[in-house]
């Protein structure tokens, strides 16, 4: 006679969710105004316009571009939003900041997406583990927007997780 041996995690109405689900896809990329100051200490107006109006920006066409200045300068705010307003045609996103910013910035874009209705009152379990990096932001992030709507929030793997919150009865 043989045994059945249930499966109870497909059993147990959990949903797993990877956050590598929510990775957008394109290559990200850091514009550091530093080269184009003067003497790295401050920007020349007609000089950073000239560069504004000759520089081929098609070469950022659809990536994610951070825009941030690495000197320890004085840069008007006027200057990133001449370089913003010149990506604009190209990327998929600009935002101010380095790539941990813009990562950040592409999982809380990504994560308002979802659907909360697919897991309101569900038992959900946040996946640890990938082959991409998330970022600890995404992971708490995430927690904020799911808490309010599951029936529990789990972190790590099926048969080993970390219980994070379960909705009182």
């Amino acid at each position: 006679m043989s045994e059945y041996i249930e499966n109870k995690v497909a059993n147990s109405g959990l949903i797993t969710i990877s956050l590598e689900e929510f990775h957008q896809k394109g290559d990200r990329v850091l514009f550091d105004i530093k080269p184009l100051l003067w003497q790295e200490l401050a920007l020349k107006e007609k000089d950073f316009r000239s560069f504004i109006k000759q520089h081929d920006w098609r070469q950022y066409q659809n990536n994610f571009v951070a825009i941030t200045c690495s000197a320890d300068a004085i840069v008007p705010t006027w200057a990133y939003m001449l370089v913003a307003i010149a990506l604009q045609p190209y990327v998929k996103k600009v935002i101010f900041g380095n790539l941990s910013d813009l990562e950040r910035e592409l999982f809380i874009d990504a994560v308002n997406l979802f659907d909360l209705n697919s897991i309101t009152n569900k038992r959900v379990l946040v996946k640890g583990c990938g082959d991409i990096n998330i970022p600890d932001s995404a992971f708490v992030y995430v927690s904020q927007k799911f808490v309010p709507v599951v029936k529990s929030l789990m972190f790590g793997e099926a048969c080993s997780n970390v219980p994070l919150y379960k909705k009182a009865k």
